[in-house]
């Protein structure tokens, strides 16, 4: 396969970087889907706002798309780490971890993000779990329970006005001394939204869900859902390597047909957008497949 050049080569393959397979599978292209097996979402018990498919678990979901990928005839697959990529004359070369080279006309970027933990002891394990990123695709399983948001500033104070529309009984926590405003914090006061500003040590937690909060100070806090806006890091760096423009929050630039700043690459799903849904990355993939497979076409007419 070392020697078979593709007309895409898709780094990526979980929703977005499925979605665009399929589509281009469909339209008879040479694909290969080249991916590691990590995705942000693998340790969420449950995926929900994603219509025939809610709560269903990533996995079922991901294994499912997959055989259904597979089933065209010119959609290859390979399991690696995609780490170097290079432009060629009328194409691109990328090597994986183990030293494999592949050609390809196309390249699409389904490569996600990773998320950045706070130093909070049992955070990392009650990630997408319990401690949550998206109230629409999480908020409903914990409405009306006793809810805290660990943020700051602005975001504390939007998402608190957001996640109150879950539930009644919900506490911003600061991790620290509150950078709000006094009249965000006398609005939130208004709606029984209390503000915790001790500095937190820990969450205790039974395999990922969450039952107190532990401070500095000793003290603890009940409570079953945290949501949290955590820092993230691009999962893959080749595309910056190859000269793809990262915009000032660090995610992919990208114009309406799913193309990067340089020509012939793409990239769709969470490394390109704040909208980290599946449906959406599902959206961005197909969208991304076929508009690659429009611009292939009218260029070789």
């Amino acid at each position: 396969m070392n020697d078979t050049k593709f007309d895409v080569i898709i780094v990526g393959g979980s929703y977005a970087g499925l979605a665009a397979a399929m589509a281009l599978g469909r339209a008879l292209r040479k694909v290969l889907i080249i991916d590691s097996g990590k995705p942000c979402n693998r340790q969420t018990p449950h995926s929900h706002n994603f219509i025939t498919q809610d709560g269903k678990t990533p996995k079922a979901i991901s294994e499912l798309a997959a055989q259904q990928v597979m089933a065209y005839p010119t959609v290859h697959f390979l399991d690696g780490l995609v780490v170097d990529g290079k432009k060629l004359d009328n194409s691109f070369e990328v090597r994986t971890k183990k030293g494999e080279r592949f050609k390809t006309a196309r390249l699409v970027f389904a490569t996600g993000i990773y998320d950045v933990m706070p130093d909070i002891k049992g955070f990392s394990e009650c990630w997408g779990i319990s401690v949550l990123h998206c109230p629409y695709c999480h908020g409903y399983e914990v409405r009306s329970k006793v809810t805290g948001i660990l943020g700051n500033g602005d975001f504390g104070f939007e998402f608190s006005r957001l996640i109150s529309n879950w539930t009644d009984d919900l506490t911003l926590y600061t991790n620290g001394a509150s950078t709000l405003s006094e009249e965000e914090t006398q609005l939130l006061k208004s709606r029984n939204i209390n503000i915790v500003e001790a500095k937190i040590n820990a969450l205790e937690h039974n395999e990922g869900y969450i039952n107190n909060i532990l401070f500095a100070d000793g003290s603890t806090m009940a409570v079953d859902a945290l949501y949290a806006r955590l820092p993230f890091k691009q999962h893959c760096t080749v595309p910056e390597t190859l000269g793809c423009t990262l915009d000032d929050n660090g995610y992919i630039v990208i114009d309406g047909m799913q193309k990067t700043s340089v020509e012939g690459i793409y990239a769709c799903g969470d490394n390109t957008t704040k909208m980290r849904t599946v449906a959406n990355a599902v959206a961005m993939g197909t969208k991304a497949g076929m508009m690659l497979n429009k611009e292939y076409v009218l260029q070789n007419f």
